[in-house]
């Protein structure tokens, strides 16, 4: 009788991760906790902003570093007024210039985007605007003006919470009430003194398209003091428009 040969039994070796490995995959789960955190924190003050009005925009905090750092004092002239405060004139005359479908999207012009990367692949440049007032606004209040792709997809979520938590009425009302028109002039009631010594509430349809013509780049490229006749042209083209915006009843 023939005895069966013994099993041999094999072992492999364990093996072993390399110790840069198991160290940058601990690091990279801690920034991702960081950023998620960090977020987390934009979201609590996205849903206060349903009833508390924001004190101080990321585009402040930038404007003031840049003043120390050039050694001169910060400004900031700003006036909050309720919505109710604000002339329908600048209303419609921010929504021609700026977001003339504001009611009908959810946050993404998704036909400006399209002519905007249209026209920036014909030109082989990335020049060309496509957001809505909600993506200036949440640039605004939370994040920097660079164009890195990260900042810009933080950037749409933050937009698509607000469109969840805020209403358009109160998205609008925290848009013009932060939004710069010149040097440390923040908002619209700051703005009708500074240009027209005048209130908000009492703006001409022909002021709020000035104040609106502004808007892109009050500090350069549409500063009525360095550049009046571009101003005058665009606030021209947008009392035209006004025209052709409704605004809800229900907001007013």
């Amino acid at each position: 009788m023939v005895e069966a040969a013994p099993e041999v039994k094999t072992f492999r070796a364990k093996k072993v991760r390399p110790p840069w490995r198991v160290w940058t995959k601990r690091i990279l789960l801690g920034l991702v906790a960081l950023a998620a955190l960090y977020h987390l924190t934009i979201v609590f003050r996205v849903f206060r902003y349903r009833s508390v009005d924001p004190q101080e925009t990321a585009m402040m905090a930038l404007r003031a570093d840049e003043a120390e750092s050039n050694g001169v004092a910060v400004k900031r002239e700003q006036t909050w007024v309720g919505y109710d405060r604000i002339s329908p004139n600048l209303v419609r005359a921010v929504l021609a210039g700026e977001d003339s479908r504001f009611f009908d999207h959810s946050g993404f012009d998704w036909e400006e985007i399209k002519k905007a990367i249209e026209e920036d692949w014909k030109k082989r440049e990335f020049k060309r605007g496509a957001s809505t007032i909600s993506q200036q606004l949440a640039k605004n209040l939370f994040l920097s003006t660079s164009k890195n792709p990260l900042r810009k997809l933080h950037e749409a979520l933050i937009t698509w919470e607000m469109e969840l938590m805020l209403s358009k009425r109160r998205i609008l009302e925290i848009y013009l009430n932060v939004i710069e028109w010149g040097d440390g002039i923040y908002g619209a009631e700051a703005a009708a003194q500074k240009y027209f010594n005048t209130s908000a509430a009492s703006l001409s349809a022909e002021q709020a398209a000035f104040l609106s013509a502004m808007i892109p780049n009050p500090r350069t490229v549409y500063n009525p003091q360095k550049h009046p006749r571009r101003v005058e042209r665009r606030k021209n083209l947008i009392l035209r428009l006004m025209r052709h915006v409704v605004v809800p009843k229900d907001l007013s």
